[in-house]
């Protein structure tokens, strides 16, 4: 058991050594005990890390906000020395055993165990993240098992570790790589995570950290589901005997009084068999399209705001949907790297935005949504009413709440006819639909969704809501149905609904479900919705016709071979414009626009560049008078006639990308949904860098932009009412004129 700067190879500062446990994150974690034979845990910092020259402050602080923390999960800090030749830390004893051991000897754990440990992590999360520090090495090597639950250990490293330090959402990732280890037994295997808990790993997984779940976020949403609780103990027979006989063992050498007694060895593993941040992003390309659910939640906290990302289409190729022949066919060669050819594109500045208010509130937004006088303000906490021209408060506030809040997939407010609608909860009911009037701020109505079935039988069904959509005197809630003690396979495509209910009344209309139907476009009018499908397994896909007049029955469907980011349900990744519907087919490079009630293709804009890069379109959206379609193309901007697919203007947003290529992934991604809307003559679009640019829609030409230093790290979260933007950051409300005056 030599070790460097140990006395005698045994002893660390006061405590004699019994035992190796683990390695979390370079340093050693070692069973000890005092001269008095009070048993503690000790880790002793890697020599690499000791060496770092901002290390040692960084612990010293670290173990000093971890004496100040205590919580069931956490283990606690006894004693530390940040000056001593080589580092360490001392924390209470506690008899368990390492999810490493305990999945490597004894296999996966069973979904209600794998609930405990999700639960049990994000609860303790939650503590360090309320205090404002990170843990940072959250893995199956810092996860011990107990009889009570999972404790997190090296709570004194929390945050120590890195330069700079990990975020909360670094956290989040490191607990869904960890739960997805137990769930799958080493090699991250996603289909060996239960559908109860598809989503929400699904969102911590997400490569992109505003998509993550905040510990709060994930602890109330397995609580809202309310699956039955484990009867007994929540391990497995075999890993509490082992768990027993590892407590022994310590005792004995304790006992034994000379301290140099090890441990049995743990099993040992092959280099890499961890499950790595890195390969997961990989492994998990196309995030939770893979896992067949959207992400979770926006990740937000505190004084945070999340911000819409209106991610588009995924990787997957598409084929050319076939059509009745005679539609226009447009190919157009790329002026630049990341554009298109015809006019010259327009690379946008302009000046900062002259802001008409600014308010701060005393909670973070998660949802926003505004009519020409009215803007609602949803926290987890309540809704709140703004004056559009003012920004003070114009009615009582309700306590209606979303804590789950707006993303890329999800978006749950809506506002139509002096009406604004809201997925939410309230203190006694979760799961509702509720109905508010602009003009006082009451509500008209508010009706259960029944999230949760159990059909009377052993099977839950749940049914998570993606978005609200109105049309006419319908709104229609969209989402995916969930069959918990299902099985999944990405071989196999996802079962989405549409309800319907009564605009005036929350009566409920018509349901309908099936695997033809994920993504769903609802148009501002008329009785046709668009629906998309596939399987991210390379098969074919499909784009199809609901018509609403009749209960959602099927109408006119095109196959679309390949479109694998079709099989994501959440925010539509179609579009409506003047009875027609546009969606990217072909290689994922060539808008469509058919006729929304035949399906007749009307023209198709096939979009190429000249230095020979992959182009893929994003999500397309319109004016609100439907006469212009904008469509996101690489790291472009294009604007096309809505009429016959004739290009405008396009304008090269400003931005690094996130992702690198010229081409590539760039605003495609980030464009679409609601990080892209229109005012009557302005569109307003953010790029890659955080900044919300104003375009004048006849011009393409910037009007202003906008930006804050001190924004969230996940941007802002915004929306256009009449002719203003209204933008969260933090916690303040800005709202800022379209033309900028």
């Amino acid at each position: 058991m030599d070790h460097p700067g140990a006395d005698g190879a045994h002893r660390i500062g006061p405590y004699a050594l019994l035992g190796k446990e683990s390695t979390v994150g370079g340093s050693e974690v070692f069973a000890a005990r005092t001269d008095e034979g009070l048993l503690v845990t000790v880790t002793v910092v890697g020599p690499e890390l000791a060496a770092d020259p901002g290390f040692r402050d960084r612990f010293r602080a670290a173990v000093e906000r971890a004496r100040t923390l205590s919580g069931a999960f956490l283990v606690p800090v006894v004693d530390a020395d940040a000056d001593a030749p080589v580092p360490w830390l001392a924390t209470r004893f506690t008899a368990g055993l390492p999810l490493r051991q305990a999945v490597d000897r004894h296999g996966p754990l069973s979904e209600p165990a794998l609930r405990v440990l999700a639960d049990g992590l994000a609860r303790a999360l939650a503590v360090l993240h309320a205090a404002g520090t990170v843990h940072g090495e959250v893995s199956p090597d810092s996860v011990l098992l107990t009889m009570d639950g999972p404790r997190i250990t090296a709570l004194g490293m929390a945050g120590a570790t890195g330069s700079p330090a990990p975020s909360p959402t670094d956290d989040m990732s490191d607990l869904g790589s960890t739960v997805l280890f137990a769930a799958s037994g080493g090699e991250p295997d996603t289909d060996a995570l239960p559908v109860s808990l598809r989503e929400v790993i699904g969102g911590c997984l997400y490569p992109e950290p505003p998509e993550r779940p905040t510990a709060e976020q994930l602890v109330a949403y397995l609580k809202h589901q309310n699956l039955p609780s484990l009867a007994g103990s929540w391990l497995p027979p075999a890993v509490t005997a082992d768990m027993a006989a590892a407590t022994a063992a310590v005792g004995a050498v304790s006992a034994g009084g000379d301290g140099r007694g090890p441990l049995p060895p743990p099993p040992q593993t092959s280099a890499g068999t961890g499950v790595s941040r890195r390969k997961l992003i990989i492994g998990l390309a196309g995030g939770v399209a893979v896992l067949g659910g959207a992400a979770a939640a926006f990740a937000f906290s505190g004084d945070s705001s999340p911000a819409p990302d209106g991610r588009a289409g995924g990787p997957g190729s598409t084929a050319r949907p076939t059509a009745p022949s005679g539609g226009r066919s447009t190919s157009t060669p790329s002026a630049s790297p990341s554009s298109t050819d015809g006019p010259e594109p327009v690379v946008l500045a302009g000046p900062d935005a002259v802001k008409a208010w600014s308010k701060a509130g005393k909670h973070a937004p998660t949802c926003l949504e505004a009519s020409d006088k009215v803007v609602m303000v949803v926290t987890d906490t309540a809704t709140s009413f703004l004056d559009a021209a003012t920004g003070k408060s114009k009615f009582h506030q309700l306590n209606t709440t979303n804590q789950f809040g707006t993303n890329s997939l999800k978006y749950p407010t809506a506002y139509a006819d002096g009406v604004f609608y809201l997925l939410c909860d309230t203190p006694s009911q979760s799961g509702m639909l509720a109905a508010f009037d602009a003009a006082d701020g009451k509500a008209k109505w508010a009706t259960n969704l029944a999230d949760f079935d159990s059909g009377g039988g052993k099977h839950v069904v749940m049914y998570p809501s993606n978005y609200v959509a109105v049309a006419g005197n319908t709104v229609y809630v969209c989402g995916q149905e969930l069959q918990v003690d299902g099985k999944f396979s990405t071989e196999s495509p996802t079962t989405g609904y549409i309800h319907a209910f009564n605009a005036s009344t929350g009566k409920r209309l018509w349901q309908v479900k099936g695997t033809d139907i994920n993504n769903v476009l609802v148009p501002p009018s008329g009785s046709h919705l668009l629906a998309t499908s596939a399987v991210p397994a390379k098969k074919p896909g499909r784009v199809q016709m609901i018509d609403a007049g009749r209960k959602g029955a099927r109408g006119w469907k095109v196959s679309i071979p390949h479109t694998s980011y079709y099989f994501t349900p959440g925010w539509p990744l179609t579009c409506y414009a003047a009875g027609l519907f546009l969606f990217a087919g072909g290689n994922g490079n060539t808008l469509f626009a058919v006729e929304a009630a035949t399906g007749r293709e009307k023209w198709h804009q096939l979009f190429e560049a000249k230095n020979g890069d992959q182009v893929r379109i994003g999500t397309p959206f319109s004016s609100p008078d439907g006469a212009t379609v904008y469509v996101p193309v690489g790291s472009d901007l294009a604007a096309l006639a809505t009429a016959d697919g004739t290009i405008r203007w396009v304008a090269v947003l400003d931005g690094a990308g996130d992702t690198g290529g010229t081409n590539l992934f760039n605003a495609s991604l980030t464009l679409g949904g609601r990080n892209a809307q229109c005012s009557a003559d302005t569109v307003f679009a953010t790029d890659s860098a955080k900044t919300l640019w104003a375009i004048d829609a006849a011009t393409g030409r910037a009007r202003w932009r906008y930006s804050d230093p001190g924004q969230p790290d996940v941007g802002f979260l915004w929306t256009v009412g009449g002719d203003h933007v209204f933008i969260a950051s933090h916690l303040t409300m800005t709202a800022i004129a379209a033309h900028g005056r």
